[in-house]
């Protein structure tokens, strides 16, 4: 695991006031579009050690009595059934999902923005369900020519065709369940209504990466290539930044290619432009947070490896051509590092050589790699999590936590019963059955306890998991990457 490199609790202050500062400057009312994951940033938390996952949500509720929340989603996504890669759910299904996660821990839901509205009857259908619902929802429109045709996209056929969203309070998040959903248009939607009523009002825009004040070719900068090659996305020099006050800094190719226009959409809604960069328009905080450079720089490294397993098992898997591979393949090149640089790899790799068998390794906190194998009664991922159990509790290894003749009357259940055709255990078939082995060995109740300590550590499997295994490791927070290669030679992987 690599150490801590980030300090959470300076960032959370420091991004709440750089917000409230930035809503002073436009006279008490901002628009805040938010990039990436308001949610379970895990990302951020595997590049910068010490990032919680929920540190921009906690940041929010600092701000909670001032802020109300806007969720846009763009209609075309609805029509074509988009899912998060993440969470496996339409963009539809997560828009609910987020309303109830922010009313939960208690942040206003001022509104649903429906944007490249056209009459879809998937749109008209969602849009039905969240009215039902009592959610407020308004359309926005496609303006043809958009972002190229100034004049008419700040015209009354242009966003003044637009719904006029209504909120109540200074700061507005402008959020999405994903990339290409209309965030900025509708800011900028916004603003042209709220100049047309006397309101002064701002705009900014908040994304955790690139970190606009670290080298372009810094690590962690790099990660966020990675994890964004199917969007194009390139960090670049922000050229007009450096030209506007001699101060290189980074921003990504889309936000530097736009920025002419935006510019051009505020001198016609105010007549002159608040911001000269980019990077101006930014409010991110996290490069002044993070206090171990080096072992935010390893993190990184270690997470575009990941990335490139993962691309690589896309490959296989026939849901990629493989230029999300070569480009994380150049990254890396760049850095002077490959797939191998992981200790996890090697491990697991001379364990399934040792055996004939599927392997996988877990590096646990303090360093120690432990493997399991491929046996007639545990699939190696579970073998795996019962050796790190046992190893994490202190357990002799050669110690049974579960009978074998349980093992076996579970296969038997599976195979003769419900008709599975690997009678191995899954990983959360493992777990469940030492728990109920706790309540009379104490012993397997210790394992158990110590699954929160696998949190953050790292693991290889030497072919693609079940999708059961998959989930399993990432609901306890184990970073498993695989090699790209399925376990038996057939067409079909559940």
């Amino acid at each position: 695991m690599t150490r801590p490199c980030f300090d959470n609790a300076k960032y959370v202050k420091l991004q709440s006031q750089n917000i409230r500062d930035r809503i002073s400057q436009f006279g008490g009312k901002l628009y805040l579009e938010f990039g990436g994951k308001l949610f379970d940033d895990y990302h951020a938390s595997r590049v910068l050690p010490g990032f919680e996952p929920d540190s921009k949500v906690k940041m929010l509720l600092e701000m909670k009595d001032d802020a109300e929340i806007v969720i846009v989603l763009s209609a075309d996504d609805i029509e074509r059934s988009k899912r998060r890669g993440d969470l496996g759910i339409t963009y539809d299904e997560d828009t609910l999902r987020l309303i109830d996660a922010f009313r939960g821990i208690g942040l206003y839901i001022g509104s649903v923005v429906i944007t490249h509205y056209r009459g879809q009857s998937t749109a008209d259908k969602f849009i039905h369900r969240l009215e039902v619902l009592g959610v407020r929802v308004f359309r926005h429109y496609i303006i043809p020519d958009y972002p190229s045709n100034i004049p008419l996209i700040v015209s009354e056929e242009g966003f003044g065709r637009n719904e006029y969203i209504e909120t109540s309070r200074s700061l507005v998040v402008v959020t999405a369940p994903g990339p290409g959903s209309g965030k900025m248009a509708t800011c900028l939607s916004q603003l042209y209504h709220e100049h047309r009523r006397g309101i002064v009002a701002g705009y900014a825009k908040f994304e955790t990466f690139p970190i606009w004040n670290l080298p372009l070719k810094h690590p962690v900068n790099l990660a966020y290539e990675a994890a964004t090659a199917d969007l194009d996305d390139v960090n670049m020099i922000d050229p007009f930044h450096l030209e506007a006050y001699g101060v290189t800094t980074v921003n990504y190719n889309r936000d530097v290619e736009i920025f002419p226009v935006l510019e051009a959409i505020f001198r016609q809604i105010y007549g002159e432009s608040p911001y000269k960069s980019p990077t101006d328009m930014g409010v991110n905080m996290v490069g002044f947070c993070i206090y171990d450079d080096e072992a935010c720089c390893e993190a990184s490294r270690q997470e575009i490896i990941r990335r490139w397993y993962a691309a690589a098992c896309q490959v296989r898997q026939g849901l990629s051509d493989g230029a999300d591979q070569r480009r994380i393949e150049l990254i890396l090149n760049s850095m002077d590092a490959g797939p191998k640089d992981r200790p996890v790899v090697a491990a697991a790799l001379a364990r399934s050589e040792e055996t004939g068998n599927p392997a996988v390794a877990i590096e646990l906190p303090d360093g120690t790699i432990v493997t399991g194998k491929t046996t007639s009664l545990l699939g190696s991922a579970s073998a795996c999590l019962m050796n790190a159990l046992k190893a994490l509790a202190g357990i002799d290894k050669k110690l049974l936590l579960i009978t074998p003749s349980i093992i076996e009357q579970i296969q038997h259940l599976k195979v003769e019963h419900l008709g599975n055709h690997n009678p191995r255990m899954h990983t959360d078939e493992l777990l469940i059955t030492m728990a109920i082995c706790a309540v009379t060995n104490p012993i397997a109740g210790r394992a158990i306890e110590e699954l929160s300590s696998l949190r953050g550590c790292e693991g290889h499997s030497t072919v693609i998991l079940s999708q059961t295994d998959i989930e399993l490791f990432k609901k306890i927070g184990v970073n498993m990457t695989f090699e790209p290669r399925y376990q038996a030679k057939k067409l079909y992987h559940k």
